[in-house]
């Protein structure tokens, strides 16, 4: 099913939506929680409630690229559910390393002036993105995207 009769599911708020999404997109969404949580239990726990968080999502939003906002829902709940279970520790694997490479770029606080601020980081990294050839933005987004390895990255390189 393509993705706009999927979008349309989950305006019309039928169930399949739910199922549909899962069919099509249950794999990407498990690898960037897996990435994340190297946990099939806990990637399974994000995936599920990736679909949950669509069904609340959509509407009143209608994502342009179906499988960047599912992705982006499937991250942010890894991310939730790491620093969780590693809120008193740090935990091993790249999740540390990745967050420390972007420490500067993440604000610490919710005020106004670092939403406003994140808004304009989000434009300029897009910008930046768009900048560079195929492969080195494939690279920065394996690497702050999708959580993959170093040596993964370089397995996955023509």
């Amino acid at each position: 099913m393509e993705d706009s009769n999927i979008i349309e599911l989950y305006w019309e708020r039928n169930d399949d939506a739910i199922s549909e999404s899962a069919k099509r997109y249950g794999r990407y969404c498990k690898k960037i929680a897996n990435n994340i949580l190297h946990s099939r239990e806990d990637a399974d726990e994000c995936v599920n409630d990736t679909w949950l968080g669509a069904w609340k999502a959509i509407p009143p939003h209608r994502p342009d690229n179906l499988s960047t906002f599912l992705g982006k829902i499937t991250r942010n709940l890894s991310y939730n559910k790491f620093k969780s279970m590693y809120a008193d520790k740090r935990g091993g694997g790249e999740i540390p390393v990745v967050l420390d490479e972007l420490y500067e770029c993440i604000p610490s606080s919710s005020s106004v002036e670092d939403e406003v601020e994140m808004a304009e980081l989000e434009t300029i990294i897009n910008q930046f993105l768009h900048s560079l050839p195929e492969l080195p933005c494939n690279v920065f987004l394996w690497r702050y995207c999708f959580v993959e390895s170093i040596s993964e990255i370089a397995r996955g390189m023509p």
